[in-house]
């Protein structure tokens, strides 16, 4: 050690001097440790040089060279299922985006409904599953997922709410005849429906040359009515209701009205076929006799029946009078006048006029 090295400027020197070595040493393995990354086992990494991506590596040790030379994005792969909750088709969230003087008019009454093909209103509570399928366009346009997949679940749900009436979308009207086994399959397939715009609208992006590198694996919906309109359509379920109660009473009551017409008609008709039987007996008991003197007139086996049965009317019939008088037949001496009116009766002599 020389003598400049012993005077304390010197040992200042060489202390300062081995800590930049220290710390210089210490910085370049740093550098050099940081070539080391790791990768989850449901993530994929891309590798960018200089801004520009190079390859893709899977899960596992990747070596690459430290910044600025190479940077690495972490993407997740694309067994990992990702899950996007649309708030977008909210009714808060879209009274957000209008301004407080219009939330009065039009654009804040239909916020967060969808027009069905029937001119009804419905809400959907989308969320979509989806995977990366292209990592590395997926992380030049990731900032930009999210929002993606708001803006094309808007209008999907526009475009499968208009071509669906409103029983095609929910049960909101079970006692109308439409809500048949048509509508039952459309509501089966609204899920598939919507992914499938999904999915067409993403092949048009990548077709466009701005495939985002994703796909949609699975759209789960929950279809509801506005609060207005579940009041109104439980009002009138309940008058439907009613009125069919009103309608099977009304049906039972003419049943019954029917059975006690029917029941009188044949009571009816029982008195008036008794009443016929019996008038008929009646009819050939008094026509007896008279069949029984055509029938002698006609054999000519008892010519003095005639006289018999005239003698015995007669006798019953002048038997009813008060006075008989007999004209000889050929007699014209004898006339029968009618006789005087008898007076009219006097009044008393105080009771008549001056």
């Amino acid at each position: 050690m020389t003598a400049a090295e012993r005077t304390p400027w010197g040992q200042s020197y060489r202390i300062a001097f081995f800590s930049l070595y220290g710390a210089a040493i210490l910085a370049a393995a740093a550098w050099l440790f940081s070539c080391v990354h790791q990768v989850a086992p449901d993530s994929k990494a891309v590798v960018f040089q200089f801004g520009k991506p190079v390859r893709v590596a899977n899960a596992g040790l990747l070596l690459a060279w430290p910044r600025p030379i190479d940077s690495i994005e972490l993407v997740p792969a694309g067994e990992r299922i990702q899950e996007r909750e649309v708030t977008v088709l909210s009714r808060s969230q879209q009274l957000e985006r209008i301004n407080s003087w219009e939330r009065e008019g039009d654009a804040g009454a239909g916020a967060g409904y969808l027009l069905t093909g029937d001119e009804g209103v419905v809400q959907l509570d989308v969320r979509v599953f989806w995977r990366v399928s292209d990592p590395v366009r997926f992380a030049l346009q990731r900032p930009h997922i999210d929002p993606l997949i708001d803006r094309l679940t808007e209008r999907a749900a526009a475009v499968v709410s208009m071509e669906r009436n409103l029983d095609a979308i929910l049960v909101a009207r079970p006692e109308t005849p439409q809500n048949d086994q048509h509508s039952a399959e459309e509501r089966i397939r609204l899920r598939s429906d919507f992914k499938q715009v999904l999915l067409q609208n993403l092949a048009q992006m990548a077709a466009s040359g701005n495939d985002p590198g994703i796909t949609i694996e699975r759209v789960d919906i929950v279809s509801s009515l506005p609060n207005n309109a579940v009041a109104a359509f439980n009002t009138v379920l309940t008058a439907s209701q009613q009125a069919d109660k009103e309608i099977a009473g009304a049906r039972t009551a003419a049943a019954l009205r029917m059975q006690q017409a029917q029941q009188q008609a044949d009571r009816l008709l029982q008195q008036a076929e008794a009443s016929r039987q019996e008038t008929l007996a009646r009819a050939n008991i008094d026509t007896q006799e008279i069949l029984q003197l055509a029938q002698t007139l006609r054999d000519g086996t008892d010519k003095g029946l005639l006289q018999r049965l005239w003698r015995d009317r007669v006798t019953k019939i002048l038997a009813q009078a008060g006075q008989v008088i007999t004209v000889a037949p050929g007699d014209d001496g004898r006339l029968i006048l009618q006789g005087l009116l008898p007076p009219p009766a006097t009044p008393p002599a105080n009771e008549a006029k001056p």
